[in-house]
Formats: C-alpha cells, structure tokens, sequence
C-alpha cells in the first residue's frame, strides 16, 4: 500500500487537475465574448446546426418507399408548428409525436 504522503499528493494533484479543467474554458471564454466573430456565430449557428442535422437525418432516406411519408409527415409538423407558434419546444415535441404516432400506427410492419 503507497504511503500516507504519496497519496496526499496524489489527491492534490487530480484536484489541482480537475479544478483546472473546469474553470479553464471560463478564462478563454472572457475575452472571447466582446468577439463580433463570436456575437454573428451565435445568432448564425442555431440554424446552420438544424440544417446539417436535418441533412444527416434525411440522407438515406428512401423517397421511393411509402415508409418514408412518416419521417417527411413529421418533418412538415416540425416546421408548420415552428411557423405558426415560433416555440422550439413545441415544435420538436409536436414532430416527435407525429412520427412516432405514424410509424406505430400508420406504417407499422
């Protein structure tokens, strides 16, 4: 078994660590928030990610097959909910309830 002093140190330093990775990004994040770069980003990014994850999504999606109705279905929910209320939470609710509604009903195997 190490001695009491080795693991003293031992906890000291993966504290020391541990603190450290925490509040680093804290630092670097200071300046980083007068950035005019980081402020068009912000309100760039939201829709830039949704796109490529809607892109991801959707790739290998058959257009020939009936099944693929539920996802594009869903989809179109999203998007009409998102339009008419401007509530994410909704939107994303109100899409996942219609796919899941229509795969577990409408196109069940």
């Amino acid at each position: 078994m190490p001695d009491t002093p080795y693991l003293v140190a031992a906890v000291a330093v993966s504290a020391a660590i541990t603190w450290a990775l925490r509040a680093v990004p804290f630092a670097v994040l200071a300046p980083l928030r007068s950035s005019r770069t980081i402020q068009y980003l912000s309100t760039r990014m939201p829709a830039g990610v949704m796109l490529i994850l809607l892109a991801y999504c959707l790739r290998d999606l058959p257009l020939t097959e009936p099944r693929s109705l539920a996802p594009l279905t869903a989809l179109a929910v999203t998007v009409g909910l998102h339009l008419w209320r401007r509530n994410a939470l909704l939107s994303i609710l109100g899409g996942t309830a219609a796919h899941v509604l229509l795969v577990s009903t409408v196109f069940a195997h």
